[in-house]
């Protein structure tokens, strides 16, 4: 699991462009590694190029959970690959909402903040974040493979 996740860690580079969801960062790569068009995966999954295109760069929302079944199915990944297509998938939503009901003036005011000002916020600052998020309850993905 470990050997997966570093191998993972090399394919995903955010800075290549910075509108790319996790989802579609990994669609990406997975593209990448197989050498695959992405017109092709496109006809295959019976969707656009330009739908794909703008699904991968976080231009449209969260995939269905038939297109995410569809992309599993297409690279033939089982197991911890699939499962993390998944959850990559569920946490792709490129303009996430936050509930802070019940947080408190303090909760409300940090949703807010981050809201505010999460895109001039630096790499490093997210993988803080981040770092303090997966102490509390850990994802299902490795954060390190997420900053490049």
């Amino acid at each position: 699991m470990k050997e997966l996740a570093e191998r993972r860690k090399s394919q995903i580079h955010p800075d290549d462009d910075p509108a790319l969801t996790p989802f579609g960062a990994r669609v990406r790569a997975l593209r990448r590694e197989r050498n695959l068009q992405l017109k092709h995966m496109a006809a295959s999954l019976g969707v656009s190029s330009a739908y794909l295109s703008a699904l991968e760069r976080g231009e449209r929302g969260r995939p269905t959970w038939a297109l995410i079944q569809a992309t599993i199915h297409y690279f033939g990944v089982i197991w911890d690959e699939a499962d993390e297509l998944q959850h990559l998938a569920e946490m792709s939503e490129p303009r996430p909402q936050v509930d802070a009901r019940g947080t408190g003036a303090e909760g409300v005011y940090l949703a807010n903040r981050l809201a505010r000002d999460f895109a001039t916020l630096e790499p490093a600052d997210h993988a803080a974040i981040l770092a303090v998020l997966e102490q509390r309850k850990p994802g299902r993905v490795d954060p390190e493979r997420l900053s490049g």
